[in-house]
């Protein structure tokens, strides 16, 4: 794990990102917006009144001397923030709609990330999935392409590192929801340093099975190849057919996957979920994550049983993704 963050972190070293943290009042947050300001290689930037923020931070003994504080009822450009909600919600949001919309920390610091004020945001210590994402999804918006965000873990134990996907947003994807996930877990793999070789799960490898579900998957698979063309991928596979060499040379031996897949794409977040958990508390991995992918700029969502640590690595993570998006 000590290694995954390391890379990071030289990369971050010069390349100071601005990261949002809604959740100013959070001691978890705090604690972690301290030591990032400290290390110097993220600017946090905390949501909240100044005057709790501090009070709060000297309660807590946590020095957050130097760290930026906003607060939406007295932020100066908040009528510039209005008029840019408006413009991007299309007729969806009135003026006196954006002004009570924008008290709300998230869409308040979604919207300075969408306005170039920060390079990313984490929040979920306190909120749900739903309060990270809704407002990242009206106003950021996913890239031109892909229809919707997925969220995937980076499994680490000691030397390795794997990618799990979709664990996290999509219950129930389709076939292009799939390829989509596919394709931007590959993406994510690389900020990893890992160079992509992904495989399609199912209970079933390369027609051994006959169902709806593994039709869904051999199809996500050609539509994964036509988008990603120079991509290393292939399914259906079962888990063992992707990862272990002798099961890959019996089931699929003529696959361009030889037992040696790094990033697993999951039929349904149902087996998304419980695989991963599997590894972390039966395998002994450490799960990094859930990481947003698919959004125009980078967006993360911490559990709300998250510790500091947990807030400090997910900012790390968020600034490497806005640094790799320029």
């Amino acid at each position: 794990m000590s290694d995954l963050f390391a890379d990071i972190k030289s990369r971050l070293q010069g390349n100071t990102r601005k990261i949002v943290f809604p959740e100013g009042l959070d001691e978890r947050i705090l604690t972690a917006a301290s030591q990032l300001k400290k290390d110097g290689l993220v600017e946090p930037v905390l949501v909240g009144s100044q005057v709790k923020v501090e009070q709060k931070a000297n309660e807590l003994s946590v020095d957050i001397a130097g760290v930026e504080v906003l607060d939406p009822s007295t932020y100066p450009a908040f009528e510039e923030i209005v008029a840019s909600f408006v413009d991007r919600r299309k007729g969806k949001a009135s003026e006196e709609d954006a002004r009570k919309m924008l008290l709300n920390e998230n869409y308040f610091g979604t919207m300075l990330v969408y306005m170039g004020k920060a390079d990313g945001l984490v929040s979920g210590a306190a909120h749900s999935t739903a309060d990270t994402v809704r407002p990242a999804l009206q106003i950021i918006k996913t890239k031109e392409g892909i229809k919707k965000t997925s969220g995937v873990f980076i499994m680490v134990r000691d030397d390795e590192k794997y990618v799990f996907a979709d664990c996290a947003i999509n219950i129930s994807p389709d076939s292009q929801d799939l390829a989509e996930i596919a394709v931007g877990s590959a993406e994510t793999a690389k900020l990893f340093d890992i160079d992509p070789r992904v495989a399609m799960l199912s209970f079933s490898t390369k027609g051994s099975a006959k169902s709806e579900e593994t039709e869904k998957v051999a199809e996500a698979v050609n539509i994964a190849r036509d988008k990603a063309p120079d991509l290393t991928l292939d399914g259906e596979f079962q888990f063992d057919a992707a990862f272990v060499p002798s099961v890959a040379e019996k089931k699929a031996p003529g696959s361009v996957l030889k037992g040696d897949a790094n990033v697993f794409v999951f039929p349904g977040l149902e087996a998304g979920n419980i695989g991963y958990k599997i590894a972390q508390r039966l395998g002994g991995f450490d799960a990094v994550g859930p990481i947003l992918q698919g959004l125009n700029q980078p967006v993360n969502d911490l559990s709300r049983g998250c510790s500091s640590e947990d807030a400090y690595k997910l900012a790390l993570i968020t600034a490497a993704q806005a640094l790799d998006a320029q």
